[in-house]
């Protein structure tokens, strides 16, 4: 069959078709409505359906609202709102995860690790709990932050370009943040060595306290007046520090006291050591003594020696200790004495003595 043939037929089936007399031009009967024909009412019902069955209604109507506002705005309102949620959403959920965290740390684990199952000692358990709980609370929120800066389109495109130059911002951070990454390396330090833990008594600079609380930036000691010291853990790392209760709590206390040189040595030792064997807080199955340490200028320094529960009662027990001694001394007439000054008074060349008896020469 050739290609005449083929025209032919296409046009005899095609144009055998007769468009209806009631379908206009434009393919739509006259007599119906836009509004029938999506809702496939009666033309004389149409008029009574709601806007708001039809799709013309309150939704239509927010959507407007929306469509304007985009336009005017020239945002997309709608995309927005979805990145606000989801930056709210990170932040609840890394909030909740991180209390999740801390709860387990500080709460759960010790029934597990608790009564020296993992060989540590209640003390130490502690530190290493405190620190670990704040390093990975630590580290939740740093992930949320990160994810949060994620979800913001502008920022997460800064983000590529500062990991562009994070070498030169890296070593710009690590020059201006070295004091406080020495502050956390030292704190990681101090938790895994443990020279001291939370519930220590320590003398740093002179200052005796307990340690109250470890952090990764300071250490805080509260002083046995009740003043709380703050110390960078970088110097926690680095001076020397005195732990009465790293090991053993138990220390040895000295009281010094000096008598007179004519007073009774060994009348003086008794009373010493009646005066500790007395008192409440001295261990009486360690051994107490009386030693002359020094023959001084007007004075004979005697030591008494007593070992206490712990430090933290070593201070008010020495002083208790010498109220009694000095009580003691003053019944038995044993003398402590006083420093002893000898004046000496020159006269000048070509005058003579002055006699308490006689008035001094007048003048003139």
């Amino acid at each position: 069959m050739d290609e005449d043939e083929i025209v032919s037929v296409e046009e005899e089936i095609f144009y055998d078709y007769t468009v209806p007399s009631d379908i206009g031009l434009d393919g739509l009967d006259p007599s119906s409505n836009i509004s029938n024909m999506t809702t496939d009412l009666p033309l004389e019902l149409s008029s009574e359906v709601p806007l708001h069955l039809t799709g013309d209604g309150s939704q239509s109507t927010l959507r407007s609202i929306v469509d304007y506002l985009d336009s005017a705005l020239g945002i997309d309102l709608v995309y927005i709102a979805g990145i606000l949620f989801k930056v709210v959403l990170i932040a609840v959920l890394t909030y909740i995860a991180a209390n999740m965290v801390r709860r387990a740390i500080n709460v759960h684990l010790p029934r597990v690790t608790g009564g020296g199952r993992m060989g540590l000692d209640a003390e130490t358990e502690t530190t290493f709990r405190t620190l670990i709980s704040r390093l990975l609370v630590a580290a939740i929120y740093v992930v949320g932050f990160l994810m949060i800066i994620y979800q913001i389109p502008p920022l997460s495109r800064v983000s590529v370009t500062l990991l562009a130059g994070a070498g030169v911002a890296g070593l710009a951070i690590g020059f201006a943040a070295q004091d406080s990454l020495s502050n956390l390396i030292s704190g990681i330090f101090l938790a895994v060595f443990h020279p001291f833990r939370v519930g220590d008594f320590v003398d740093f600079n002179g200052e005796y306290g307990q340690v109250e609380d470890l952090t990764l930036r300071h250490t805080t000691i509260k002083t046995w007046d009740g003043r709380r010291i703050f110390v960078p853990n970088s110097l926690m790392g680095s001076q020397p520090i005195i732990n009465w209760s790293i090991t053993d709590p138990v220390i040895t206390w000295r009281i010094d006291v000096g008598i007179g040189y004519d007073a009774d040595m060994d009348r003086a030792r008794e009373i010493m050591l009646e005066a500790a064997k007395r008192h409440p807080l001295v261990l009486k199955d360690h051994d107490i003594t009386v030693r002359v340490t020094d023959l001084a200028d007007f004075a004979v320094n005697m030591r008494l020696t007593v070992d206490v529960p712990h430090r933290d009662v070593a201070y008010s027990t020495a002083c208790d200790l010498r109220e009694a001694i000095k009580k003691r001394f003053d019944q038995e007439g044993i003398e402590i004495p006083y420093p002893y000054r000898n004046l000496i008074i020159q006269r000048q060349e070509g005058t003579s003595p002055v006699s308490p008896s006689q008035d001094p020469p007048a003048k003139g």
